[in-house]
């Protein structure tokens, strides 16, 4: 099937090939069709499915013809809201890319930068907004936003909306939308929160299943380091010592991690920076920018900071923290050796990750190969369950002791407030 075959019209179509699009994804072909005849859609599809065109395209169609009928002043029709700034801004130049020629506006909005230029466009008239929760609220309150004339809802990466804690927030724009709307509803995952979600959103949706991406791209070449806990950094600066590896995008477990991998590499003089959800929004597109342009030369990202990263002729990614869910390994290494390039992911293994390698190897259904070669090899095994049941309630009775004395000393008066 050809983009053709969906019965999009041609100002979008123009746009499509200028981008070589010419075959849709499967979530494209499932659910274009279903949103151009107006439908309700529950999606389940990650991110790297190609679900961003799968909408963007079907309420840019419905906009244009609506417009082309009646030339009324702007108004925001369409609604999208993302859990990220990131995510938020790649969908924001999705629809200006796709909508190229249909005079469409968009615009997008998100927290951790000054509101002046976001208000300023909102002003001026969009027909398209996309916004993260907390910012879209802010503005409705202060006035900027009103969502009464909403046709087209869209909520993105529903599953980590909610793990990020945005569940009120979304209940709250939700009661404010029109009863009379098309929406749309993606979640990687459909745990029963998530459906119960769904059904205060649509009406009578039309299910679309994309299942999750199994296999990786032959153009990437795969490589594996065994090692232990405590050799990781060591090991990642020896690789590093390979000049011709100039531009990493590394991926780390958590945003502390994260920060202490950077601070570890500008002491071996290597030029890092580190993107997460605790990082000021301008700082994370200055380190995303400074990355492109080659001034830093490895950006350390958690899975959710890197949704909408899309780097042109990125080489190397290295998975400092193998993940432990087998699909985000294949989308980690996928943001590499795209449009056909050459890619190498590397990934650095403590023995706690060895059964996530397992689980990597049997979705993917190949070996990914063993570097022998390796001056900080794994001589510890993985705990085994009474081990780690051991572990575990050792750390659960240290933080209780921590979280004990903090509030000890708390509920203590200070020695300068004592009585003499």
């Amino acid at each position: 099937m050809q983009f053709e075959d969906l019965k999009i019209i041609e100002p979008i179509l123009k746009a499509l090939k200028e981008e070589k699009y010419s075959t849709p994804t499967s979530i494209q072909e499932k659910a274009i069709p279903y949103l151009l005849d107006r439908k309700d859609v529950l999606g389940s599809a990650q991110t790297g499915t190609g679900k961003t065109a799968a909408f963007a395209i079907p309420i840019l169609q419905h906009l244009y013809l609506e417009r082309q009928q009646q030339n009324t002043p702007r108004k925001i029709n369409a609604l999208i809201i993302t859990p990220t700034r990131e995510l938020a801004i790649q969908i924001a130049e999705s629809f200006t890319t796709y909508g190229r020629y249909t005079g469409l506006k968009n615009t997008v909005i998100f927290g951790g930068v000054r509101q002046g230029k976001q208000t300023d466009a909102i002003r001026n008239g969009v027909d398209i907004l996309v916004a993260t929760p907390g910012r879209l609220l802010d503005l409705m309150d202060q006035g900027y936003v009103k969502l009464n004339n909403i046709e087209y809802f869209v909520l993105d990466e529903a599953d980590n909306m909610l793990d990020m804690g945005f569940i009120h927030d979304i209940k709250k724009i939700i009661a404010k939308l029109p009863a009379k709307r098309q929406s749309l509803f993606f979640s990687a995952t459909m745990p029963d929160n998530i459906v119960g979600l769904s059904r205060t959103i649509l009406k009578n949706p039309v299910k679309v299943d994309v299942s999750p991406i199994s296999s990786t791209a032959d153009t990437i070449q795969q490589y594996l380091y065994y090692t232990n806990k405590s050799t990781k950094g060591e090991l990642l600066n020896y690789i590093l010592e390979d000049k011709k590896i100039d531009q990493v995008l590394l991926f780390s477990r958590t945003k502390h991690g994260a920060d202490r991998i950077t601070r570890n590499l500008k002491k071996e003089k290597i030029k890092a920076a580190a993107i997460h959800g605790d990082k000021a929004q301008n700082s994370r597109q200055k380190a995303l920018q400074q990355f492109k342009d080659g001034e830093i030369r490895v950006l350390v990202a958690t899975d959710i900071a890197a949704r909408g990263i899309d780097i042109d002729k990125l080489k190397y990614v290295i998975n400092y923290d193998v993940p432990n869910i087998a699909e985000t390994y294949v989308h980690r290494i996928g943001r590499g050796g795209r449009a056909g390039d050459e890619g190498v992911s590397i990934s650095i293994c403590e023995p706690e990750e060895n059964s996530y390698i397992r689980d990597i190897e049997k979705l993917i259904d190949q070996k990914i190969e063993v570097i022998k070669d390796n001056p900080f090899p794994q001589t510890e095994k993985p705990m085994n369950s009474k081990e780690r049941q051991e572990f575990e309630k050792e750390k659960n009775r240290r933080k209780q002791e921590f979280f004990a004395s903090r509030n000890k000393s708390k509920a203590a008066p200070s020695k300068f407030n004592r009585r003499r």
